[in-house]
C-alpha cells in the first residue's frame, strides 16, 4: 500500500532521514521517498497507515514522534 503525507515541519534531508527511521521501526521493509521542498512522504510498505501512525514508546505517531507531525 502506497501512503501520502504531507509534513510541514520536514526542512532538510537529514529530516527526512529521520523520518524514514522512524518509518522503518515500524516496517523495516518499508520503502520511504521523503522531499522537503513539497513537504511529501510516500511510503511504500505492507504495513497500514494505522500501523505506520501506531503508537510508539511515546505514544506518539511514528513520523510525529520523530518530531514530525503529518498536516
Amino acid at each position: 500500500m502506497t501512503i501520502e503525507l504531507k509534513v510541514p515541519n520536514m526542512a532538510c534531508g537529514a529530516c527526512g532521514k529521520t523520518i524514514t527511521k522512524a518509518v522503518r521501526e515500524i516496517d523495516p521493509q518499508a520503502e520511504v521517498q521523503t522531499d522537503p521542498k513539497t513537504k511529501q512522504v510516500i511510503v511504500d510498505s505492507n504495513a497500514s497507515l494505522t500501523s505506520i501512525r501506531e503508537a510508539m514508546p511515546s505514544a506518539s505517531f511514528a513520523i510525529a514522534a520523530a518530531g514530525y507531525p503529518a498536516a
